[in-house]
């Protein structure tokens, strides 16, 4: 065989610096690995990657460590907020995010994260919502929609019963301490472009002290919800953006100044 030069001007992917050679665990299709690039993407274009430091969650992004090329600690489950606030107190200079999903973080840490943005903790939150626990089964999830059928909710959720998903985004906008709080979605190139963005923001209003930033990202889970990887981006265009509708939730008046 002979190898072949790549023309650099013909090149259309490379790996970025801030992600890792190492092949991932999740599922073909997942969006998990788009949400990853971005973050390493980010923190690489702003030459940041050597002060930031984040926190695993319990979940399908459990192993987050080995695929973001930089400093890493795991949580317990639904803990990343508290752990984050703790490592962003004793280590003001660093830049500390959590990447978490929607069990992680709206089910069992639910109170870590409402509290840790009401406090305004100076930290950043990428938030997972794929609407269903992907790693322990296919369970429902506090996201999960009105009548989708989950391992555990094989009738579909009952709101009368089980009650309505929570909108995370809609609700923490809420709080004085929020300073970026945005939706953004994984199911096409200009939603990705646009949830980069979001990303880039979100890291920024934290470099400039500006409190308490999350991006919500709407992802896939192809194998949870029992249909192919094309059909999961579809499934997510039609059901889950109407359910969770796309679009900035806080944006103080610091961070819509913040130029870069």
């Amino acid at each position: 065989m002979v190898a072949t030069l790549v023309n650099p001007k013909n090149l259309v992917y490379s790996r970025p610096i801030g992600f890792t050679d190492t092949p991932t665990h999740y599922c073909p299709g997942c969006t998990h690995g788009t949400a990853h690039r971005l973050v390493a993407e980010v923190l690489e274009e702003m030459n940041i990657m050597d002060r930031t430091i984040g926190v695993a969650p319990v979940g399908c992004a459990v192993f987050a460590y080995n695929y973001i090329a930089v400093d890493f600690v795991e949580a317990a489950h639904g803990r990343a907020p508290a752990m984050a606030t703790g490592i962003k107190r004793v280590l003001p200079d660093r830049i500390v995010f959590a990447y978490q999903g929607d069990g992680d973080l709206a089910s069992i840490g639910m109170a870590e994260t409402v509290h840790a943005a009401a406090r305004g903790e100076n930290i950043t939150i990428i938030f997972i919502n794929n609407a269903i626990y992907g790693m322990t089964g296919g369970q429902m999830a506090p996201t999960t929609l009105p009548g989708m059928k989950t391992t555990s909710s094989p009738n579909g959720r009952d709101v009368e019963t089980q009650g309505y998903p929570i909108r995370v985004s809609e609700m923490l906008a809420t709080l004085d301490g929020a300073g970026y709080i945005v939706r953004r979605s994984l199911h096409d190139p200009k939603n990705i472009r646009l949830a980069k963005k979001a990303i880039r923001t979100a890291f920024e209003a934290q470099v400039h002290g500006l409190g308490f930033s999350m991006v919500e990202l709407l992802s896939t889970c192809n194998t949870g919800w029992g249909v192919t990887p094309v059909e999961s981006l579809k499934w997510l265009e039609e059901h889950m953006i109407p359910a969770f509708p796309l679009g900035d939730y806080k944006i103080a008046p610091s961070v819509a100044a913040l130029k870069f």
